[in-house]
């Protein structure tokens, strides 16, 4: 048994060596949806519900705060593009 234990936590190290990641990172589930939608309202500042106008003005606001011209990040910027079209897409024509 503890052959069997000392095997794994080697074959755990040996992943974290060479992937970069622990193996019971592969495990986990990626975000749902909801979260997703629940992540990019809150980024947003926007409640559930929220017109698409007020979609787009709460977006020109974070823009204006992260744009890197004004000290943010390009990553920044994608976050806020990704999460505007998420929330653009929820909302029913």
């Amino acid at each position: 048994m503890l052959k069997l234990l000392m095997i794994a936590a080697v074959a755990s190290f040996a992943c974290r060596y060479v992937f970069g990641r622990w193996p019971w990172d592969y495990v986990k589930l990626s975000p749902t949806r909801e979260q997703a939608v629940l992540k990019a309202r809150k980024l947003l500042a926007v409640r559930p519900g929220a017109s698409r106008q007020d979609v787009i003005e709460a977006h020109k606001r974070l823009i204006a705060m992260v744009h890197p011209d004004r000290g943010g990040t390009n990553d920044q910027v994608h976050e806020a593009n990704a999460a505007r079209d998420l929330l653009l897409d929820e909302i029913p024509d």
